[in-house]
């Protein structure tokens, strides 16, 4: 039996314009595109404000796989992108705020840029939802 991506989405979906899926689940996984600090009115939330950016692109990340009927619990790799490492130290303790042990697999990559010269960080995430592997 052929497995088929079911697309997941968010009410509002901010990143609807941007044409791609909040996520996709496969199966049990969950491929949760790139979560940044978007608000509901698609615009950065804490322009220039490294925590304000964390929380919301962490609450993103959290409301995207619970609208695919898992959570933060279930991720198994993030791989989370920086414009500066200068905030790493932050992001192990988000780490330890928005996951438990065992924490997922994860990279973190320094990048010169995001979609917007306004975002500092961005979270993807792979998930294993509940459910039939079919």
């Amino acid at each position: 039996m052929q497995l088929q991506p079911k697309q997941i989405h968010t009410q509002p979906d901010p990143y609807a314009p941007f044409l791609l899926s909040q996520a996709i689940q496969l199966g049990n996984l969950v491929f949760v595109s790139g979560q940044a600090a978007i608000g509901d009115d698609g615009e950065i939330v804490g322009k220039g404000d490294f925590d304000r950016q964390a929380e919301q692109a962490f609450k993103n990340l959290d409301r995207v796989l619970r609208a695919a009927g898992t959570g933060l619990g279930s991720v198994v790799k993030v791989t989370i992108f920086l414009t500066s490492m200068a905030n790493f130290p932050k992001i192990v303790e988000l780490r330890r705020q928005w996951f438990s042990a065992p924490y997922p697999a994860d990279t973190i990559v320094e990048v010169s840029g995001l979609y917007s010269p306004d975002a500092m960080l961005e979270i993807e995430a792979i998930a294993v939802a509940p459910g039939d592997a079919r």
